[in-house]
């Protein structure tokens, strides 16, 4: 096998989810030079696990949100089941491999090279991300600090904006569902010569579903509505024959209720990058970006009997910023061998002001908590191809540094100050890396090993910011210590025919001092950092776990006869705790939010502009909690999409999310209150590809 079929050959194992089409503008065309794209991918992903999905199974999904199509990958998830239009967003952090969380990501997330955690919680704002925007996701399963850099502990998702020579020069979409929802797109490419241009809209509102469950539902719940808008301009333009320039501007605005009186949160940001990317001899790419988010949030007491609801906390501004830049440098050093060195900085700072103690309906103390950290790293990646063997080694330093943290608590009333911390300014450095093989004994057969280590620094949030879920209320930790994960993977993968492919991985990871919200107590009683709980309420602390150690195994597939696909993907995990001390009542049990499996399993139709697909989900049981004793039931959900052209540019879709209305459970509360994730949502409506 020449190294060429085999490079073709392991490319198509790494599209194992979705379906190609022919590009709406030739490759060949001579006034199309410029791709907005980063550097070209690394030899050395070979030797890794890695799922791609691309432009046209992104746009043909049935809830045409991001979180639905990254569900495509089992084992990605994030910290509840709900979606981004009922969830609280700060329930929305992103991991993988089961190795638990707390809502911040133990993913990272990129979008043309830009991190997109939110720079004060590690939170995901999905309804930033309009999916007519992105053009491919690729999934790297385990950690990759080596060459990404902090925060991909389990493993980064590269979100690519789309490239306009797999798209026509306008694209839009408007669909009406159910519970009078509105969701709409619409994004248009101009191109002229040496770049070109991209203006993009989306928007969505409805009145929402009652999240408690029916047996549990009283006079206080309601409905939960949201409404959500985002934008972004995007140019790209040759500045030299090798050369191009991309600027990035998006912004977000998202409204949501959690189905009481004082639940509604508030989410808005803006973004900014710049990159300049070279693909001549020396190949390079300088990124630089902005990032501003502000959030707010209410919080309710629900009364005995769900009768009605009363405020308890007011978090009406959480301001952020994120800047960061990063250079990366691609010497030439001979054919079959590829080099990337840089280095990365990232700036974060943040605080959370919020009214609290409501009396009579209204607040009597004040709290500002907030501060900042900087990482700094530098990298060297580089991978050898010999035959039938890919070698790749990568690692990095980082310098890390968490300071002006503060807790200033006082009284409305007087200004008096009840609590006035201020936290000592610390530091560390870090050394994390990844090695890999990959190795094709026969034409059809690839095998892959790889080890690696990662961390992540804790986020503002986890250190200084104390929170209330119900009637659970969490304190936070100034003195949290990064999370470290070290893990090993291997796998096969077969690609028995053009159009067959299956890859299969078995992996163990460690994650030492994970951060997570340890019960120390239970209401009613008055506990450090948070005040009163109430009876029923618990009372938990973030602290570090000794480790949770996770072993399983993920299966991929993807098989295509003419019009015909189907696509398949297994998680089967099982993390387990590592505890003392304290959190010694732990130890041994399952983390938080953590499936034993999770399955998605997709057949479908698609030819020219008509496409028909179902989507069967499964997701087994997995705990509220940290103790194990709130037990959320496993859940099976069918999605169904359909296209059919009007003309060779408009199509009627009709989707159906969780078509049989699936109770699909996201959470319990201190007062064993059940909430659910989306219900039956059906949508119709117009798509044009101009």
């Amino acid at each position: 096998m020449t190294a060429a079929a085999r490079r073709a050959a392991i490319g198509f194992l790494l599209l194992p989810v979705g379906y190609h089409s022919a590009p709406v503008v030739a490759q060949s065309a001579p006034d199309i030079v410029v791709t907005g794209r980063g550097l070209d991918e690394r030899p050395g992903d070979r030797t890794a696990d890695v799922v791609t999905i691309d432009a046209e199974r992104i746009g043909a999904n049935a809830s045409d949100r991001l979180e639905s199509v990254l569900a495509d990958v089992a084992g990605l998830q994030q910290f509840r089941r709900s979606d981004s239009r009922s969830a609280n967003p700060t329930s929305q952090g992103l991991s993988l491999r089961g190795i638990g969380g707390n809502a911040s990501s133990r993913a990272l997330l990129v979008l043309d090279g830009v991190p997109q955690a939110d720079p004060f919680g590690g939170w995901v704002p999905f309804p930033a991300y309009a999916t007519d925007r992105i053009g491919s996701i690729r999934v790297t399963r385990g950690g990759g600090s080596g060459y990404f850099g902090p925060g991909a502990l389990a493993g980064t998702i590269e979100l690519d904006s789309v490239d306009p020579r797999e798209r026509g020069a306008v694209l839009g979409s408007v669909a009406y569902g159910s519970r009078d929802s509105v969701d709409a797109q619409l994004s248009g490419t101009m191109m002229s010569g040496p770049g070109f241009a991209t203006v993009s809209a989306a928007y969505a509102r409805g009145d929402g579903f009652i999240p408690t469950v029916v047996e549990n539902r009283g006079a206080a719940d309601r409905p939960a509505r949201y409404e959500q808008a985002s934008g972004a301009v995007r140019g790209v333009i040759r500045v030299a024959p090798d050369t191009e320039l991309q600027a990035n501007v998006s912004a977000f605005t998202d409204t949501r209720e959690r189905g009481t009186a004082f639940t509604q949160n508030r989410s808005e940001g803006a973004d900014a990058s710049l990159r300049l990317v070279g693909r001549g001899a020396w190949g390079f790419s300088a990124l630089a970006y902005l990032q501003t988010r502000a959030f707010a949030s209410q919080f309710a007491s629900v009364a005995a009997g769900r009768v009605s609801a009363s405020q308890t906390l007011d978090q009406y501004n959480t301001p952020a910023t994120g800047l960061g830049a990063r250079f990366e440098l691609v010497p030439p050093v001979g054919a079959g061998r590829d080099l990337r060195i840089g280095a990365d900085v990232r700036d974060v700072e943040g605080r959370t002001q919020e009214n609290f103690t409501y009396v009579a309906g209204a607040p009597t103390r004040r709290r500002i908590a907030g501060g900042s950290s900087r990482t700094a790293g530098l990298f060297a990646d580089g991978s050898m191809e010999t035959g039938a063997l890919t070698l790749t080694l990568g690692g990095r330093v980082d310098r890390w540094r968490i300071s002006n943290g503060r807790l200033d608590e006082y009284t409305l009333a007087t200004g008096a100050p009840l609590t006035a911390a201020s936290f000592a300014d610390r530091s560390g450095t870090e050394w994390t890396g990844r090695a890999g093989i990959a190795f094709a004994p026969i034409e059809p057969v690839t095998l892959r090993l790889s080890g690696y280590r990662g961390w992540r620094l804790p986020t503002l949030n986890e250190l200084y910011r104390p929170f209330r879920v119900g009637a659970d209320a969490v304190a936070a930790n100034a003195a949290l210590d990064p999370e470290r994960l070290t893990g090993v993977d291997g796998g096969v993968t077969i690609v028995p025919a053009a159009n067959v492919s299956l890859a299969a991985t078995v992996f163990w990871n460690r994650l030492r001092g994970a951060i997570a919200n340890v019960t120390a107590g239970r209401g009613p009683g008055t506990f450090p950092g948070v005040g009163f709980v109430g009876a029923g309420g618990v009372y938990r602390v973030r602290q570090n776990l000794d480790a949770i150690r996770s072993t399983g195994f993920e299966f991929d597939a993807r098989w295509q006869g003419g019009p015909v696909f189907a696509i398949a993907s297994w998680s089967h995990v099982d993390p387990r705790v590592e505890a003392s001390g304290a959190a010694a009542p732990l130890d041994g049990l399952r983390p938080a939010q953590t499936p034993l499996d999770q399955l998605s399993a997709t057949l479908g139709w698609h030819r020219d502009s008509l496409t028909a697909s179902a989507t069967l989900r499964h997701v087994a049981r997995q705990f509220e909690d940290d103790q194990n004793s709130r037990r959320l039931a496993p859940a099976t959900t069918l999605d169904g999409y359909l296209a059919v052209p009007i003309t060779p540019a408009l199509a009627i879709e009709l989707r159906g999310e969780n078509v049989f209305d699936e109770r699909v459970e996201a959470g319990i509360s201190g007062a064993d209150v059940v909430e659910r994730a989306t219900p039956r949502t059906v949508w119709i409506g117009l798509r044009l590809r101009g």
